[in-house]
């Protein structure tokens, strides 16, 4: 059994949609041993409901230093699940190929620093886009610059507003997140 952390820092939607996927076996020979927050938030709720170990780690200078006193050894994969904090390079590095995000755009465009939720998604419009998605993609030092695991996109239409981008955008991430990690932590194929 593979074993999943996985860090979140709001609702937990897409955390609540791994541990579906878990449950159905869409993510084969996987358990998740902990989550942690970054900020108090029904993510650590969703935990509690199925009882899965969590911890809230508060924001800070010392977050990815506590956190690594978290982690478990055994831990195979590190998933962020709308998690927002930035984790130092030398978190990163340890485990490099072993954590992976979810951001709301085709990365390598809208990654970056302050690029999160609807910040993401009205830059989109502004820039008068003509397709959104959604990427998988590893963690490194760089925000928003690891490999590119799973993306998928969507037309964007004259009618698309930030909000109506962002609800097509996490259905698809609800689509790719766990095809991304059963790839990863199984080597299967998309």
């Amino acid at each position: 059994m593979k074993n999943l952390v996985v860090l979140v820092s709001g609702s937990g939607s897409n955390l609540q949609r791994i541990i579906d996927t878990i449950d159905s076996g869409e993510i084969r020979n996987a358990k998740i041993s902990l989550v942690v927050a970054d900020r108090d938030c029904y993510g650590l709720e969703r935990a509690k409901n199925h009882n899965i170990d969590n911890v809230l780690i508060q924001r800070g200078k010392n977050f990815s230093s506590e956190l690594s006193k978290m982690i478990p050894e055994n831990t195979d994969l590190i998933v962020l699940a709308g998690f927002l904090s930035i984790l130092k390079p030398e978190f990163c590095e340890k485990w490099n190929g072993k954590i992976i995000n979810i951001h709301p755009a085709l990365l390598p465009k809208f990654g970056g620093k302050g690029m999160w939720g609807h910040y993401v998604h009205n830059a989109v419009i502004e820039a008068k886009e003509k397709e959104s998605g959604a990427t998988v993609h590893f963690v490194t030092s760089g925000i928003d610059e690891g490999e590119a695991i799973l993306q998928k996109s969507f037309e964007i239409t004259e009618n698309d507003t930030p909000e109506t981008v962002a609800e097509k955008v996490h259905q698809i991430e609800y689509e790719i997140f766990p095809k991304a990690i059963n790839k990863v932590l199984n080597n299967v194929p998309i």
